[in-house]
């Protein structure tokens, strides 16, 4: 019985508690006892609000175009940040839906937070730049991830000159520059120069070849290369000055070497001298002179004083006639002679160089104790000085004197000179004409006879006459005599150059 009376007592008891539990629960009127605070927040500066038990993510906002929310669990922080000037309330749950906080949130504008609210709608989106209220002052700070997002910072920051400028790279994208900046140097002929970071700062170390590297073109390539955020703020006097570093640090020398001097280029001269001589002759004759040859008498033919013809001879008359029949004559010669003369120089640019060949030919004048010696000289004299205009154009100052063989009179040899001195461009490895002279002679005889009377002096007395002469007879002569330089300069690599075609011309073939 006592047992049954326990039990019941324990039942009433739970009944009893559960009953008033629901009846809280459902109370209408528990969230409106909870007393709303007031938080004043300025734009442009978070508020951090503390929360003490946990609570639901979903935090709700009146007006979400004034005011928003950074939820961050890990810490139990909720964030407030103002998005434009006015008010409006924020209610805050726990994990099973209960009111916990109500706030009323009034946000502020004012000069700096006019300031914060515009730089973020400019650069809002850039990855790791940070726009803050510090001290009362607006702060841009953080590391870019981004380098080529410096100068959208740089450009928009220089319309606001109170705004402090923290802004640095991230370590990353200083490890990217610094690796394009030792590829351009190295590009540029430095190429024992290495770029590394150290505490932020590009170091660059090494060692050049001329004091012209290290002075001008390697700070420039350094510079050229470092965002402009970073050469501003170095650059900066005040206090910016005192809490930046040169972004970069120079550990380079110069070691200048002198420079082997500059080997003047080779070039060969091949000039050839052509001489081409003809001559043509013609001859046509008719002649016919019979002559009387004899001591014979005479015979006259005349009249006598009545009219009569007589006849009278003295002596006897005898006598030859010689060349009785008309004699013919015909004939036809020709020459033709070319001579060639070439010669080849190897010399430096703008050197003079020379080129001779002679040939003495000796012969004797006069006789007895008047004879002299005598020599004719022929050959080759070649002057030339050649100058490199570009790559392939070389100007020639070249001098040409030939002298040749002609023939010879009693005895005698008789010589023909040729020269010209002049200045040209030629393309190396092409020929050019540079001169010549040309020489034409042409003759045409008639009715003069081609040889000589066939008479003769007899006995130390003239020679006889013909008894009539009768000649008909045409002669033609042609002379031409012409010569032309040519020249063929190519710069060489060496002296060397060519060294197979000379040999080839010297070769003895079938040995």
């Amino acid at each position: 019985m006592k047992k049954t009376i326990v039990f019941f007592e324990i039942l009433l008891v739970l009944i009893i508690s559960l009953n008033s539990k629901l009846c809280f629960s459902q109370d209408p009127s528990s969230d409106d006892k909870l007393q709303e605070k007031e938080i004043e927040v300025v734009l442009g500066i978070d508020t951090i609000l503390k929360i003490d038990y946990p609570f639901s993510p979903k935090v709700q906002i009146g007006n979400p175009g004034i005011l928003k929310t950074i939820i961050v669990p890990q810490k139990q922080e909720i964030i407030l940040q103002g998005l434009k000037a006015g008010k409006t309330n924020v209610t805050i749950r726990n994990t099973i839906g209960d009111i916990k906080d109500k706030y009323i949130v009034q946000v502020t504008v004012t000069n700096n937070s006019k300031t914060v609210q515009e730089l973020r709608e400019f650069l809002g989106d850039v990855e790791g730049l940070t726009i803050d209220i510090k001290g009362g002052k607006v702060v841009v700070g953080g590391e870019i991830v981004v380098p080529t997002e410096i100068g959208r910072i740089v450009t928009i920051l220089d319309k606001y000159p109170d705004v402090i400028r923290l802004v640095q790279l991230s370590p990353q994208a200083k490890r990217l520059i610094a690796q394009k900046m030792q590829e351009e140097i190295q590009k540029n002929g430095m190429k024992q120069v290495t770029v590394r970071i150290v505490n932020g700062v590009f170091w660059i170390e090494g060692v050049v070849s001329s004091d012209f590297e290290l002075k001008e073109l390697l700070p420039k390539i350094v510079e050229g290369y470092l965002p402009d955020l970073l050469a501003d703020l170095s650059s900066k006097s005040g206090e910016i000055q005192r809490i930046r570093r040169s972004p970069y640090v120079l550990f380079v020398t110069s070691n200048p070497k002198q420079k082997p001097p500059n080997i003047p280029k080779l070039i060969k001269i091949i000039s050839q001298f052509v001489e081409l001589t003809k001559d043509f002759g013609r001859v046509f004759g008719f002649k016919w002179e019979p002559l009387l040859s004899g001591g014979g008498g005479s015979i006259s033919f005349g009249k006598t004083t009545s009219g009569n013809v007589t006849t009278q001879s003295n002596d006897t008359l005898t006598g030859t006639i010689s060349n009785l029949f008309p004699k013919l004559s015909s004939a036809r010669n020709a020459g033709y002679a070319r001579i060639i003369q070439s010669g080849m120089v190897i010399t430096q640019d703008q050197s003079e160089a020379k080129l001779v060949k002679n040939t003495s030919t000796p012969y004797a004048i006069g006789t007895g104790e008047f004879q002299q010696a005598k020599s004719a000289d022929t050959g080759l004299n070649i002057t030339v000085t050649p100058t490199i205009i570009t790559d392939e154009q070389i100007q020639l100052t070249l001098g040409v004197n030939v002298t040749t063989s002609a023939g010879s009179v009693g005895g005698n040899p008789i010589t023909t000179s040729n020269g010209l001195s002049t200045k040209v461009v030629v393309k190396s490895k092409d020929s050019a004409a540079i001169g010549g002279v040309v020489f034409n002679q042409s003759r045409t005889d008639y009715d003069k006879p081609s040889q000589q009377s066939v008479g003769q002096a007899q006995n130390g007395q003239a020679p006889p006459e013909p008894l009539f002469s009768f000649i008909r007879g045409k002669s033609y002569t042609t002379n031409k005599n012409q010569f032309v330089v040519f020249v063929t300069p190519e710069i060489l690599e060496s002296a060397s150059t060519g060294t197979n075609d000379v040999r080839k011309k010297f070769r003895r073939r079938g040995i």
